[in-house]
């Protein structure tokens, strides 16, 4: 990495730190989960140096992405799909027959031993902070070491925006509120009743799950969409290109999930026979010590389960007022993840890219047309 000139600028004599200086690179990839580890495997194979020419951000204290911080019954039995990384399978690093392993064991154990085996230049934990713009580069700056980059692959995902909605009476209530990224194991609910909000395909598997040692209530917006099917990548494709059509519109990207359905699998055919599906329409407000409907239907309870989704985290953009009227990022490029206002910046795991699969392709093209973008090679 080359030292760009200091914050405190020419002539300054007070002594420079790491907070002063940034230092230049071409390009900066923010995330080390599944799109940030792709994108920056295709950097290395298409010549771009590491370290010198890109560098990856994280914030977590080991590698992993998201997957770390997975609830302890999630394993490579039930878990929704695992796809590998590219130029490296999954059971290269880990036993995937082993059914019960642990998912939040499992991918940290084969994100690490991908970053080591290829080499690429990982710095953590660093948090990025803000990105701004000044003279035709980027500066990007974070809680440690500061970056000067001409282009960024964003790959931060949504994990560390979870999305609750504020429903009046929030603020009352007395019990435990918790959202899908906080939750750990079902036996901490026992004894209590959970009202669980969400009809995806998380609050559906935890509703299970807790079903099984405690009382629970479903509430959701609208009514599930199951669909007796099974799930293929035919199918996911459709999906994908369905939210990518919204993002090169500049609409706000909706999940795969919402326009795939849920299929009844042999676990949720034995919920619904037994009755654990009796879904609830939304309630209107949050009591004290539980939740009401408009009709005046009151239910008491100890926990409200949000499983309600997450949001893209982007915040550290907003400076470079990428967001449209629309609340919404308008894409173009190949595969949608390359931000149309200025083609220098990718977005990966946004919109037809935020799942596993779409994660691993968008990673290649977003390497190659921002190489291509800041003609690096050339």
């Amino acid at each position: 990495m080359d030292k760009a000139i200091s914050n405190k600028g020419e002539g300054s004599d007070s002594p420079k730190s790491k907070l002063d200086i940034f230092y230049k690179v071409d390009i900066v990839v923010i995330g080390a989960g599944q799109a940030g580890l792709s994108a920056a495997y295709y950097l290395k194979k298409e010549g771009i140096e590491p370290g010198k020419g890109f560098v990856v951000l994280d914030d977590e204290i080991g590698a992993g992405g998201a997957w770390q911080h997975r609830w302890n019954s999630l394993t490579l039995s039930n878990v929704n799909g695992i796809n590998d990384l590219p130029g490296m399978g999954f059971s290269e690093a880990v036993n995937k027959d082993d059914k019960e392993l642990q998912a939040n064991v499992a991918l940290p154990q084969y994100y690490e031993k991908y970053e080591k085996t290829f080499e690429l230049p990982v710095i953590r934990p660093i948090r990025v902070q803000e990105v701004t713009e000044k003279n035709g580069r980027f500066l990007i700056k974070t809680n440690d070491v500061q970056f000067s980059a001409r282009g960024i692959i964003n790959a931060t995902g949504t994990w560390k925006t979870p999305h609750c909605p504020k429903y009046p009476g929030w603020e009352k209530f007395k019990g435990r509120q918790l959202h899908t990224g906080q939750y750990i194991n079902a036996e901490e609910f026992i004894g209590k009743h959970v009202i669980i909000v969400g009809g995806g395909i998380s609050a559906v598997q935890l509703l299970g799950e807790i079903s099984k040692v405690t009382k629970t209530t479903w509430v959701t917006r609208r009514p599930p969409d199951f669909r007796n099917y099974e799930f293929n990548p035919d199918l996911g494709r459709e999906a994908v290109a369905m939210v990518e059509e919204r993002v090169r519109e500049g609409l706000p990207p909706k999940s795969v999930v919402s326009v795939t359905g849920l299929p009844i699998t042999p676990a949720i055919q034995d919920m619904l026979t037994n009755g654990v599906l009796d879904r609830k329409p939304m309630f209107q407000e949050i009591t004290e010590t539980g939740v009401k409907w408009e009709d005046g239907t009151e239910i008491e309870a100890d926990v409200i389960f949000w499983n309600t989704g997450f949001r893209h985290s982007l915040d550290h953009l907003k400076s470079l007022d990428l967001v449209n009227d629309l609340e919404g990022i308008e894409m173009s490029g190949k595969l949608a993840t390359q931000v149309k206002k200025d083609p220098r910046i990718h977005l990966t795991g946004y919109g037809p890219s935020a799942s596993t699969i779409g994660a691993n392709r968008a990673g290649r093209v977003a390497a190659r047309e921002l190489i291509e973008t800041l003609n690096l090679l050339k």
